[in-house]
């Protein structure tokens, strides 16, 4: 098995942190806890509104954008009394889905979407919508904390009536573990950061410029620190914030990621 031997690991996504501290333990490396995220929480008005539009039948698309996202939703339903209301409404609407994980929750409630992505990004997902004709249709868009401006921009460009459902939103982490985690990259005190959503990249960067470092952290990555990315939608944030260089499992699991940065680390000695 390969190892993460010594590395030293900041790990950005507070989800399962204890998870992934013991699976870089395992590989004999060194988690240091940096959650670049911080608490989120549900926005019930603007979640409630949708709903109730999507069980009178309102809208032509649904689309999903996350796993968890999209079962905060039927959740939501059934604290309203309106669960199974719910489920049988969206068999009636064209629901598109991005990544594997929406899709298998979408399976667990017993409908299919019409579009998926063809690998895992938004990209992938306006590609698959763009042999449809959105014109003047209604259309529920659902986030998760964080915004999709790539698919936003193409709904507009389509003249789509859409509307945001945003079940989640991501509040920006404590300064001070940003501060600590800008000195540590600056410094080479690890080795690796590991993102696990897209708002950690964007508010690490964010941090990055507003204390006028911007330059030199993308600098740090580029040359002495590895950016790992549980999947490819995050990949993709890493990417628009200015990190070119990114370990990516194939399989988009946080296990999978660490695995991947284990053989990267192997295949350079």
């Amino acid at each position: 098995m390969k190892k993460l031997t010594d590395k030293r690991i900041a790990l950005a996504g507070p989800r399962k942190a204890e998870e992934q501290s013991a699976i870089v333990k395992n590989l004999g490396g060194i988690p240091l806890l940096r959650p670049a995220q911080g608490t989120v929480f549900l926005s019930d008005a603007n979640v409630e509104a949708e709903i109730t539009k999507l069980l009178a039948g309102y809208f032509d698309w649904l689309i999903v954008t996350t796993g968890v996202g999209t079962e905060t939703l039927v959740k939501k339903a059934r604290e309203m009394g309106q669960g199974e209301a719910f489920i049988a409404a969206l068999t009636t609407v064209k629901i598109a889905a991005r990544g594997y994980k929406t899709v298998n929750m979408l399976k667990k409630l017993g409908l299919k979407p019409v579009v998926r992505d063809d690998d895992g990004s938004t990209s992938g997902l306006v590609r698959s919508l763009s042999t449809y004709d959105f014109k003047g249709l209604k259309v529920a868009l659902q986030l998760h904390g964080d915004p999709a401006p790539r698919l936003v921009d193409w709904l507009q460009q389509q003249e789509a009536e859409f509307h945001e459902i945003l079940p989640y939103k991501h509040i920006p982490p404590e300064p001070e573990v940003l501060e600590m985690l800008i000195t540590e990259i600056l410094s080479g005190q690890i080795d690796a950061v590991s993102f696990t959503s897209t708002p950690q990249a964007r508010f690490l960067l964010s941090y990055a410029k507003e204390k006028g470092v911007k330059d030199e952290v993308l600098a740090a990555f580029s040359t002495t620190i590895v950016a790992l990315s549980v999947g490819k939608v995050t990949g993709q944030a890493l990417r628009e914030e200015g990190i070119k260089r990114i370990v990516m499992p194939e399989d988009e699991r946080m296990g999978s990621a660490l695995m991947a940065l284990a053989e990267y680390y192997h295949e350079r000695r």
